[in-house]
């Protein structure tokens, strides 16, 4: 029996998970379903995925499947720092914002989040944390984390992070990529996962899937096991060790197979450039006012202000979330299945509200 509750005409630019798994993904899920495997990762799945990640990170990386990005947030920087070691991030990092202190009262570690106008880190501002080694009274900054791409949709570039990872390792610290949607800037940045990761001085990396049409799952990734202890255990501790964990393996695997996590992710991409240029033009000519932008457009999320009340009105048609209410600045996400027509529609729609 077929049950279907929701309404398919319906459309959003609220966030990337809200699309469904990618066909392909569903097809590695039913192909792993048949017969038995051994529980637990020692599954061929896993055994697989582990070649897989070695071809795209490079030889010696160790690979850990967990069931969501802040599971793999919380053991890969647990398996980085003492008790009494802290993480230097940006303020708007999904780990600061989003998972209701889950590092720090699950992780039991302290963040030190700063201020950033664009969502990235620099070395010069993570040296306002970067300090107080050996002084009791203050937790120890061990860990750097950054985001790519970041919460505002920017990109780090390959010389960024290696500038970053420099800077980092010559104080002594390590450094976390939280990368819940890398492919994302591996589309933008036109090169291969491990060039803005191992090849640049990364040392562990939260791997991300589901924002990019997986059912469910996320990695960690030890590119440098001298940077992480522990994981084997930490994972079952913090409740990310899957008993059929073939089925997230094997949607891993078919991600990166065939470069499958670059076409989802440069279509979604080419998607909030297509959006962000069509309100752009409209802007330029004078048939759409009162809309402007509040960052750069370098993945697939458009962060635009509004004239008071349009947000509200729009979203009766199109879900999508406040940014910043106090500034009219809102989000807007898109997907691997968000389409052309859903551009030109939402496009419409917005100048429908505007001229209202």
């Amino acid at each position: 029996m077929t049950l279907q509750l929701h309404d398919l005409s319906l459309r959003g630019f609220a966030s990337d998970n809200y699309a469904g798994v990618h066909p392909e993904i569903l097809d590695a899920i039913a192909a792993a379903n048949l017969g038995h495997q051994i529980s637990y990762g020692e599954d061929v799945y896993t055994e697989r995925l582990h070649e897989v990640f070695a071809e795209h990170f490079g030889d010696g990386v160790q690979v850990f499947p967990v069931f969501n990005g802040t599971g793999a947030n919380v053991i890969g920087l647990q398996s980085m720092v003492p008790r009494w070691g802290a993480v230097i991030c940006a303020k708007t990092a999904h780990i600061n914002t989003d998972e209701a202190g889950a590092p720090e009262k699950v992780g039991g570690l302290k963040l030190l989040p700063i201020e950033t106008p664009d969502g990235k880190l620099t070395p010069e501002l993570i040296d306002r944390e970067a300090w107080g080694w050996g002084d009791e009274h203050r937790a120890q900054p061990l860990v750097v984390s950054i985001t790519q791409t970041t919460e505002l949709g920017t990109a780090y570039t390959v010389d960024e992070v290696r500038a970053i990872a420099e800077h980092v390792h010559a104080r002594g610290m390590k450094l976390h990529m939280d990368g819940a949607r890398i492919s994302n800037a591996a589309a933008t940045l036109g090169v291969p996962l491990r060039a803005f990761t191992a090849d640049a001085g990364v040392d562990v990396l939260s791997f991300g899937g589901t924002k990019n049409g997986m059912l469910f799952g996320e990695a960690v990734v030890v590119l440098n096991p001298a940077a992480s202890e522990g994981l084997l255990y930490l994972r079952k501790l913090n409740m990310q060790l899957g008993s059929k964990m073939r089925f997230i393996s094997a949607q891993l695997i078919a991600l990166l197979s065939d470069d499958l996590y670059l076409r989802s992710a440069a279509h979604a991409n080419a998607m909030a450039t297509r959006l962000r240029e069509a309100l752009e033009k409209g802007v330029a000519d004078g048939s759409i006012r009162g809309v402007g932008f509040s960052q750069a457009t370098e993945s697939n999320g458009v962060f635009a202000t509004l004239p008071a009340g349009v947000a509200d009105r729009l979203r009766e048609q199109f879900r999508f979330y406040d940014w910043d209410a106090a500034r009219n600045e809102v989000r807007w996400m898109c997907s691997f299945d968000t389409t052309e027509q859903d551009i030109d529609d939402f496009v419409a729609a917005l100048v429908r509200e505007l001229a209202a």
